[in-house]
């Protein structure tokens, strides 16, 4: 089995992009996961700056594993559509010339039925950005997470001419109750990226939530059998949303000894 490639997602640090990426190597981590949102907009990065994060990686050892561009709304959204996509697109390049591969982005609400109008309005914005994911480089990786992996499949299969790549998250597929394992088998080859995240369903609560991985019920040993099988040569980014900031360093630390453990 190929030796696990170990990332941190970079906006779980609550500390500046300089310090957080030195952290990283600190860590043990070989990348970084960086935003595009709350971290660098591509908009406001110069040439000097794009140098500058460059070297700083170079001197640190580290690569860029992916750019994560959550944006407010998703593509099935029609309010300022446009201008949405138009940002994804310079996400993809700033992700391009930092030499990654994949801009994740949860895509959105997948209608139920394909005769939906909704349905063919998403489905030309993913056909869009395959399309300009295979000029620029770098493509979208749609992540796992409310819609059945089935669904998401489907769409993201439906064109052959415009390639996109999909991000597993194991945590949010079981937050959603949705299986890891049905994912892996229906996105197959398509999963460029791995979100290392664990989830757990509360049953108290009646809500599932992200847990540190190893806590919550995702079956790691397995589902990373089950990517070798492709093979799956992509990073795993360790760090979820809300970390606690007392306990994140500890967390991304035993994250990152959990899965170089495997």
């Amino acid at each position: 089995m190929a030796e696990v490639k170990i990332a941190v997602r970079i906006d779980s640090l609550p500390v500046q992009l300089s310090k957080a990426l030195q952290l990283a190597s600190q860590l043990g981590a070989t990348a970084v996961e960086i935003n595009a949102r709350n971290g660098i907009r591509p908009s406001e990065l110069s040439d000097t700056g794009l140098r500058q994060l460059r070297k700083m990686l170079n001197d640190l050892n580290l690569r860029v594993a992916a750019v994560r561009f959550p944006t407010r709304r998703g593509y099935d959204n029609p309010t300022d559509l446009e201008r949405r996509v138009d940002a994804t697109k310079d996400a993809m390049q700033l992700a391009y010339r930092l030499g990654a591969s994949v801009v994740i982005n949860q895509i959105g609400m997948i209608p139920d039925s394909t005769d939906d109008p909704t349905y063919a309005s998403l489905q030309g914005v993913v056909d869009d950005l395959g399309r300009y994911g295979a000029k620029v480089g770098a493509f979208l990786a749609a992540e796992t997470g409310s819609e059945s992996p089935e669904k998401l499949a489907e769409l993201i299969n439906s064109n052959d001419d415009a390639y996109i790549a999909a991000a597993l998250n194991p945590g949010q597929l079981i937050i959603n109750r949705h299986s890891p394992r049905d994912a892996i088998r229906v996105l197959g080859d398509r999963i460029q990226v791995v979100s290392a995240v664990d989830g757990v369903i509360d049953l108290s609560a009646g809500r599932g939530i992200s847990v540190p991985l190893g806590q919550g019920t995702a079956d790691f040993p397995e589902l990373l059998g089950m990517l070798e099988d492709f093979p799956f040569r992509g990073y795993f980014v360790v760090g979820r949303q809300q970390m606690p900031r007392e306990t994140v360093l500890e967390e991304l630390q035993q994250g990152i000894e959990y899965l170089g453990n495997l």
